[in-house]
């Protein structure tokens, strides 16, 4: 079965063999076992190999991790995939020089390669990675199966400590080095006085004297169990002894001669090859740690500790501390990690033995002065560790090899030799050099270089004693005694030195000794007898030596140990020195073995047969007169003979009753057994394994009687040892080693124990199941109830494996055991005796429950791997009945644990049903139970089911067995049917908080994604309100997976594990905290934003995936949903849109979007789906202003789609392009469309920049085929005719018009933005804003009418009360429009047209755009009969205040009709009253003398580029007919000074005439402002008649529409500014707006001008000609009453008395001086001429008439008036007839 793993078998064989054992002492341990089974079971228990259960722990092998790339999830006006750009094209640069230290952000930490980036593959058919390793993207097994409640530790770890090797390099000595030195080095406690270990010996020799074949020097391995200060290496030197009269050993020590002289070299050699034996010559104490480290914390002071530098540190002397240190040797992490790296320590404080020294000279060296050897011992010194070696890394050599250790986990044990330090003492300086060795070429694989080599043959385990105090089970066999002469007091000086040797008996005292003694040589084999070292010239001869003394298995009262004393005389003869016989002295090992404390004996002059026996003493004779003068002491180790006399009891009654020696009722046995409880608890644990296995011997072998009490002697060690563990454990490690590698059922030569165990257990527990009394046991029995499971379960496995072992094919496992039916219902009583107990005690919450139903979990769990599954199941369906349904929540926590413990099997995917034809009954019990526990009332239960739940799923994710797909879709398979419960049950989903939604929801994407698409249609086949749950749950995973960037306030908000925000949240720097650790914290940080960017990203792309499958599946109309409004695409579309997604999903999105409007794109376009649209429209729009173009451009690219599918299903854009107006607008409030420049104006945003780019981009069709390629879409996708399509509709110029629309409203919204801070003071810019927004959004009716209700509160605002009523009648005629396209209004065309007629704005074409502009929340819904009647109410109030009352007649006639359909005869007759009262004002306004004028009009002309778009402009302002030249002047003025700068000054142009651009000058802005007069329709502009205003008040009804304008300029040709009538030239312009006053804005752009000139002559016969008209008018007006006559008659009077009052050089007698007198006459051509006159006499004949008319008009008051007038007349007549002698024929 040696490494059967590799064959199929679980069992793995772990050779081991005792340390201490010497190959060669096999013959002690070989004798007669057989008679003594107590014995063989100890010798079968120290040397069978180890048996381990490799399955036991589960076996997980996890398949490369995920690598994560930053996701860019990028805002309007980030770049942030730019910057990663460039950011990693720097990293690459650096990666060149050195790619070792960037930290990894791969999640799990192991190595492989990455898996693909998350942007989608070609390869992989999903469009992203799997949301799951970014959830958890440290996923560890076994940390998490770790946590689970009552988790069994694997054996691992149970040996602590460290190992130190020490390896002699060198002596020399200034004096040279030409003799052999010996010496040994042991573990040294300065505190307790005493050694820790055995001694290691080693020799060097000179030069000369080596042989070149040996092999290099063994190392001393060393066992320390944690740094301590006390701890020393005790370093002890010896020499050949010293020749009398030859070169004595203080020639090492001397100051001169320095060097030895060749007569002494030659002594030394030539003695030392004579003189075998030894004599002490130095010794040193060298600290292995600084005082810093204390023995419990087991680690360094420092985490850094720095190597000396100092070479060597003098000693110091002090009172207080026997013991400086001399110098320190700090080992780095660096040393003590890496392969190959060793200290080499010099020690040149050796101090010479002055004469024999005891331990108290050691101690005390104050007391003796050692003088200092001048010489230098070098040993290399390095580090094993121990810490971790695992059980079965136990060699063949039986040390602790350390290949599975990593060094680097574990910093407690990282210093190796803090310091070395000497206990030399005295005025001398005294010297150790330190040198650093690291071995190049080594791998720095983080094992030690024994690791790698193991040990070398010849490395020395020197035992360590402590091994024999601990409370720790044996685990090697060692069966010795360590033998210490100490002194020999004589009466007489003596060279004295001792044999030491092993006898048998006494009988024989020629008999040679046994061969038991360890050799000092490696690989020798064992010795008779071994000498100690001379004690030269000592009346009190002392000792240092150690003697190992193997011992035999089975000790008579005979075996005893022999010294004899010898003297030797030390001078040369001719032949080797030979020692001379002192005498004996002996002890039985029987008596004195176990003594710890000093012996004395007497020593006998010579041996007599039988000289052990009392009767034999007085024959013998004495030295010193029989005192004990020899002082020795014992050291018994020995894990076969137990010190402890219960023990030993224990031992005898078993071997009694194996041999069948005692009574066969085994009363002395039964008490041996009892007794067993009163064993101290060293003795118990040291023998523990061998007890245990004696007392299954007796429960699976023995009778009931004995049954019993060895189970229940069991019970109460196991318990004892379990409480009295230093550690707290659930599962004591001595015990858990026990069961995990000791237990091997007797090696199958006996039945196996399970059956005996499991009848005595249940027995017991069926006992106390029926009442009956079983004492306090019973409680220890379930506290302990893991180790009988345990124990169970692996004697089955054994039982199992050795069956079939050699008839299994290579490579095969091995199949389930069937149990038989007896024990299989044994064990099935067992269980349910356990159950009852866990639900009982539970209910009473004891924490014992707890830990039972763990074991029984863990039972069932490994059960699982030995017998039939299917048996195992009926175990688990026991259980669950027992906790069925929802169960108090101490119960459900036990079901879960339970349920996670079981399911954590290694082949848990992969179990059967309960019957052949199912599926998996484990897994469908897990998701039964884990959805009732989400409908638990106890809120840790539900985060505790949806844990188990996610980490059951990472672990088939990471399991490096399931990555085929195949293997994916069955997973995924087992589990869907959670899916299925969550959508019947929703709201136990809504009930669970925001951390466990994520889990659930988690594990929901994960399932759908390894699933094949046939399952999902499945699903999707079922009811149209699962689908749509189904959906809802998508919906939600988006939600809670949605990206939000942590605020820089916060570092560590959360872990991906929980719902972001429910994290705690810390400070990002503290103060308080070391750079180090914010460090950490900030690298942590940033980690966890990476993991929780890629999860997110991940949802997303895995949610977009599953809708492109479903919309794929919709279109071939297999599935329940509602292909009316397809909801469940539309809702998922407007969460992906309305949330913060990354780059990749962008990149991945417009694939699907454009396939989903392809296949259903009449769906979508529809009515119906109107709020998706509109929403889709909004965030493409959004879209196109970020600032990174990869988005951008998809935004376009989208915005097309949605154009194409309104071409192919609405025939035409007008829909679209009213929802992109919507959304427009609505993107208009959120987005800044200015920014404030350096001088504090405002300019064009990057937004509107960028989305005016994109606007313009969608209609470039010369761009389309590039863009939509970079975008993942065939070039001809927009031109491509759809299925079920004949033709080809796009239009690139339907496009390009739509564009243009929504750039006009781009350029309103940001011009009205560009005038925020002019609002106030421009109010002509601001009414002409609102008026360009209400155009813009002309499509809108809603915003048309919005837009226009705000220009008319501006005019409100400044009292332009007709353009106030304009803006009301554009809003009534939108709404009158739409009415009359729908035909469900009272009104006609003829009233739209009549409409048209006061509002040029409002259209009078009828068409269907209103309806094209129903869209949720906007639309015609809103256009009723009702809001058309209360906007031209307001249109009627405000024309009449006005005093426009023509318009006001019009509006009340469109009243009218309402009423009258609705015969609201109330409101008719208001109507009429008012219409009567309207008229009346127009027949006041006409009848007055004073013509009416209802506004003044100005010219005004900009000039200046501080003007913007104003500059060279011209425009017709309209004021309130109040406002006089000189008001406009200074209001224009107001308004423009404050836009200009420094370096810019406004002036003012005084005269009318035409600017020339030549005339300006720089830096200079100009407004030039004249006084303009309306012009009638049918005026003709040709006249040279004057025009005087008051003239057209005749057409007032008709003529308050104006859109042309003149003024007339006088001017003179000969260079002067003014002349006479005769100079006096005219200049006529005439100016035609865009659109007619009164409009909606204030003023109007002039777009045409037009100028005539008139001659002075053509002024003069016009001004004559103007006067004859006015009068003539005013005897022609008809008049309808005689009430009419005293306004006329006021009017004629003023008109006459203008006309014939004669006055020098005015009216008609100055045109006369100027034209007909002399020169000017002659200079007129005839027709001039003519013409003149002619007018000259019409007027005098009209006023002739004029006067006559007077006289009838004429009271008595007027008379004399009368009588002016005739008399001017006359006059005038006389001075004319001067000119025109004609004229008095013709009056």
């Amino acid at each position: 079965m040696e490494n059967s793993l590799s064959n199929g078998h679980r069992f793995r064989r772990i050779p081991r063999q005792s340390v201490a054992v010497h190959p060669n002492m096999d013959p002690l341990l070989d004798e007669n076992l057989e008679q003594w089974p107590h014995l063989n079971e100890l010798v079968q228990c120290y040397r069978t190999d180890w048996i381990k259960d490799e399955s036991k722990y589960g076996h997980y092998e996890s398949s490369s991790p995920s690598s994560f790339q930053n996701q860019i999830f990028e805002g309007p006006d980030t770049e942030l995939e730019t910057e990663m750009h460039l950011s990693r094209a720097r990293q690459t640069k650096m990666e060149d020089i050195t790619d070792d230290d960037i930290p990894s952000t791969s999640g799990r930490q192991f190595l492989g390669t990455p898996f693909p980036e998350s942007y989608p593959s070609k390869v992989l058919k999903h469009f992203g990675q799997s949301p799951l390793p970014a959830y958890e993207p440290a996923f560890d097994w076994e940390n998490e199966h770790s946590m689970i409640f009552g988790q069994r530790i694997p054996a691992a770890h149970i040996m602590r400590g460290l190992k130190i090797s020490v390896k002699v390099l060198s002596l020399s000595f200034q004096a040279g080095l030409v003799e052999p030195f010996y010496g040994t080095i042991c573990l040294y406690s300065r505190e307790r006085r005493e050694k820790l270990s055995e001694d290691f010996f080693f020799h060097i020799l000179p030069a000369e004297m080596q042989d070149v074949q040996v092999a290099s020097e063994s190392r001393g391995i060393f066992f320390l169990d944690a740094p301590s200060a006390s701890v020393c290496l005790l370093i002890q030197l010896e020499k050949p002894a010293t020749e009398e009269g030859g070169a004595t050993p203080s020639v090492y020590s001397r100051k001169e001669p320095v060097h030895l002289t060749e007569r002494e070299k030659q002594k030394l050699q030539v003695w030392s090859r004579i003189m075998p034996y030894r004599e002490s010559f130095a010794w040193a104490i060298i600290p292995l740690f600084d005082n810093s480290i204390s023995a419990t914390s087991g680690g360094c002071a420092s985490p850094n500790c720095p190597v000396a530098s100092t070479a060597s540190i003098s000693g110091s002397s002090s009172h207080e501390v026997a013991l400086e240190p001399i110098a320190k040797i700090m080992l780095e992490d660096k040393l003590a990690h890496s392969s190959g790296g060793s200290v080499v320590v010099e020690i040149s404080n050796l101090n010479k033995v002055k004469e024999s020294y005891t331990e108290d000279s050691l101690q005390d060296p104050k007391r003796k002065v050692h003088k200092p050897v001048k010489g230098v011992l070098r040993l290399e010194i390095d580090k094993l560790q121990a810490g971790q070696a695992d059980l079965e890394n136990i060699s063949e050599s039986g040390s602790v090899t350390n290949d599975s250790v990593d060094l680097g986990d574990r910093p407690t044990d990282s210093t190796l030799i803090k310091s070395l330090s000497n206990g030399a003492d005295g005025p001398h300086n005294s010297k150790v050099k330190l040198n650093f060795h690291d071995e190049k070429g080594t791998p720095r694989n983080g094992t030690n270089p024994l690791g790698n080599l193991d040990f070398h043959a010849n490395d020395f385990q020197a035992f360590d004693f402590r091994t024999t105090t601990r409370n720790e089970p044996f685990l090697q066999l060692f069966h010795c005694v360590y033998v210490y002469p100490l002194t020999v007091s004589l009466s007489r000086k003596r060279n004295l030195f001792i044999r030491v040797e092993l006898r048998k008996d006494d009988a024989d005292i020629r008999k040679q000794p046994l061969e038991a003694i360890f050799p000092r040589e490696p690989g020798a084999s064992l010795q008779k007898w071994a000498h100690t070292q001379v004690a030269v010239g000592a009346r009190v001869a002392s000792y240092h030596d150690e003697v190992k003394v193997f011992l035999p298995a089975i000790w008579t009262p005979q075996h005893h140990l022999l010294f004899t004393f010898f003297h030797i005389d030390l001078q040369t003869k001719l032949e080797a020195p030979k020692p001379v016989l002192i005498g004996y002295a002996s002890l039985p090992l029987a008596t004195h073995a176990q003594l710890r404390s000093d012996i004395c004996l007497p020593i006998m002059r010579e041996l007599v047969p039988h000289y052990l026996q009392d009767t034999n003493k007085e024959l013998l004779d004495y030295l010193e007169e029989g005192k004990n003068v020899f002082k020795l002491r014992l050291r018994l180790c020995s894990s076969l003979y137990p010190v402890n006399e219960r023990v030993r009891d224990f031992f005898l009654e078993y071997d009694r009753h194996t041999l069948r020696t005692s009574a066969p009722w085994g009363s002395e046995l039964l008490e041996a057994i009892n007794s067993l409880k009163n064993v101290d608890s060293t003795a118990l644990l040291q023998f523990l394994q061998p007890i245990l296995n004696m007392l299954l011997h007796l429960i699976a072998n023995g009778g009931e009687t004995l049954q019993v009490a060895a189970f229940r002697a069991m019970v109460n060690i196991l318990t004892r040892v379990q409480q009295e563990s230093v550690d707290d454990n659930e599962r004591n490690r001595f015990l858990v080693q026990y069961v995990d590698y000791a237990f091997d059922d007797f090696g199958g030569h006996q039945p196996p124990v399970y059956p005996g165990l499991c009848t005595v257990w249940g027995s017991l527990a069926r006992s106390k199941a029926k009442g009956y009394r079983v004492g306090p046991v019973y409680d220890d029995v379930l506290a302990m109830a893991w180790f009988f499971l345990e124990l169970i379960v692996k004697s089955m496995a054994l039982e199992q494996t050795r069956l079939l072992y050699n008839t299994l094919p290579l490579g095969e496992d091995v199949p389930p055991m069937q149990l038989k039916e007896g024990v299989f219902r044994c064990i099935m009583q067992l269980y349910d005796c356990l159950l009852t107990e866990v639900h009982e005690r539970c209910k009473k919450g004891l924490s014992l429950a707890k830990r039972l139903n763990s074991s029984l979990a863990y039972f069932c769990y490994d059960l699982l791997s030995v017998i039939e599954p299917r048996q195992v199941f009926e175990l688990v369906s026991l259980y669950l009945d027992k906790f069925s349904g929802v169960c108090q929540s101490v119960l459900h926590d036990c079901k879960l644990t339970f349920l996670q413990i079981i399911c954590d099997h290694d082949l848990f995917v992969e179990m059967p049903g309960r019957d052949p034809s199912d599926r998996n009954y484990l897994s469908s019990v897990l998701i039964q139970e884990i959805f009732l526990t989400w409908d638990h009332d106890d809120l840790s239960m539900r985060a505790k089911a949806a844990r188990i739940l996610v980490v059951l799923l990472c672990k088939h994710e990471f399991d490096a067995r399931y990555q085929k797909q195949e293997d994916k879709l069955y997973i995924a398979q087992l589990y869907f049917p959670l899916i299925g419960q969550i959508l019947d049950e929703m709201p136990v989903f809504y009930n669970l908080n925001a951390t466990e939604k994520r889990e659930v929801v988690i594990c929901i994407l994960q399932i759908v994604r390894n699933l094949d698409d046939a399952s999902l249609v499945k699903a999707w086949q079922q009811s149209i309100a699962r689908t749509r749950l189904f959906f809802k749950l998508m919906e939600e995973s988006l939600i809670l997976f949605e990206h939000k960037k942590p605020a820089e306030s916060m570092l560590m908000g959360c872990s991906s594990r929980n719902a972001l925000g429910d994290g705690p949240v810390s400070p990002k720097y503290s103060d308080r905290l070391s750079p180090a650790i914010n460090n950490y914290l900030s690298e942590a940080s940033r980690h966890e934003e990476l993991w929780e960017e890629n999860l997110s990203a991940a949802v997303s792309l895995q949610v977009l995936e599953i809708s492109d499958k479903f919309s794929m599946a919709a279109a071939a109309h297999n599935i329940a949903t509602d292909y009316g409004k397809l909801d469940c695409i539309t809702t998922l579309f407007m969460s992906f849109f309305s949330q913060n997604q990354s780059l990749a999903f962008w990149e991945a999105l417009l694939p699907v979007f454009f396939r989903v409007f392809e296949l259903h794109g009449a769906t979508l376009m529809a009515r119906e789906n109107d709020r998706f649209l509109k929403q889709a429209a909004f965030h493409l729009l959004r879209l196109a202003i970020f600032r990174n173009d990869n988005i951008r451009k998809r935004a376009v690219i989208g915005l097309k789609i949605l154009v194409r599918s309104s071409f192919y299903h609405f025939m035409h854009t007008a829909r679209l392009r009213v929802m992109l107006t919507i959304t427009l607008s609505e993107l208009m409030s959120d987005v800044q469309v200015t920014q404030m420049k350096s001088d504090g104006m405002l300019e064009e945003s990057g937004e509107a920049r960028r989305l005016r780019k994109s606007l313009e981009e969608m209609a470039d069709d010369h761009r389309s085929p590039n863009l939509l390629r970079e975008c993942g879409l065939p070039e001809n996708a927009l031109i491509s005719i759809p299925e079920r399509f004949a033709e080809n509709r796009w239009s690139w110029s339907d496009v390009k018009s739509l564009s243009e629309s929504l750039l006009m409203a781009l350029d309103a919204c940001l011009e009205h933005a560009l005038l925020a801070s002019l609002m106030s003071t421009d109010r002509y810019a601001a009414a002409e804003s609102f008026y360009k927004l209400a155009m813009a959004f002309a499509p809108v009716p809603d915003l048309h009418i919005m837009w226009l209700l705000h220009l008319c509160d501006a005019h409100q605002e400044m009292q332009s009360w007709a353009e106030a009523a304009q803006c009301a009648v554009a809003v009534a005629g939108v709404v009158m429009q739409a009415l009359v396209s729908r035909n469900d209004g009272v009104w006609s065309r003829d009233h739209v047209a009549s409409l048209h007629k006061i509002c040029p704005m409002v259209s009078s074409d009828i068409t269907s755009e209103a309806s094209a502009a129903e869209v949720e929340g906007y639309g015609a819904s809103k256009l009723t009969v009702d809001s058309a009647v209360k906007y031209l109410q307001l249109a009627n109030k405000l024309f009449s205040q006005a005093e426009l009352h023509h318009f006001c007649a019009s509006i009340v006639e469109l009243v009218i009709p309402v009423y009258k359909s609705r015969r609201v005869y109330g409101q008719l007759a208001k109507c009429h009253t008012l219409l009567t009262s309207i008229y009346e004002s127009i027949l006041e306004q006409e009848s007055s003398p004073i013509p009416f004028t209802d506004a003044t009009y100005y010219r005004v002309g900009f000039y200046g580029d501080r003007f913007g778009r104003l500059d060279r402009k011209e425009y017709i302002y309209r004021e309130p007919r109040d406002v006089r030249l000189g008001d406009i002047m200074e209001k224009l003025s107001h308004i423009y000074e404050s836009r200009m700068d420094g370096n810019h000054t406004l002036h003012i142009i005084p005269d009318s005439r035409q600017v020339r651009g030549d005339e300006l000058q720089p830096g200079v802005c100009y407004l030039q402002i004249t006084a303009v007069d309306p012009v009638m329709e049918d005026e003709d502009l040709g006249s040279r008649r004057e025009r005087i205003f008051s003239l057209t008040a005749g057409g007032s009804m008709r003529a308050r529409v104006f859109d042309r304008f003149l003024f007339d300029t006088p001017f003179t040709k000969n260079g002067k500014t003014q002349g006479g009538l005769e100079d006096q030239w005219k200049h006529r312009t005439v100016l035609q707006t865009e659109g007619s006053f009164p409009a909606l804005v204030n003023r109007l752009l002039v777009i045409k001008s037009e100028s005539l000139e008139f001659s002075p002559v053509e002024n003069a016969i016009g001004m004559i000609e103007t006067r004859t008209a006015a009068l003539r008018n005013e005897l022609e007006e008809p008049r309808s009453s005689e009430g009419d006559q005293l306004p006329r008659l006021q009017s004629l009077q003023r008109i006459l008395q203008g006309s014939v009052a004669v006055q020098v050089n005015s009216g008609v007698l100055s045109v006369c001086t100027a034209f007909l007198s002399g020169e000017p006459a002659t200079r007129l051509r005839s027709q001039e001429l003519q013409q003149l006159i002619a007018a000259l006499l019409e007027f005098m004949a009209v006023c002739k008439r004029a006067i006559r008319v007077h006289f009838r008009l004429i009271g008595e008051e007027d008379q004399d008036f009368h009588s002016q007038l005739v008399n001017g007349f006359q006059s005038l007549t006389a001075e004319l007839s001067h000119y025109i002698p004609a004229i008095l024929s013709e009056l």
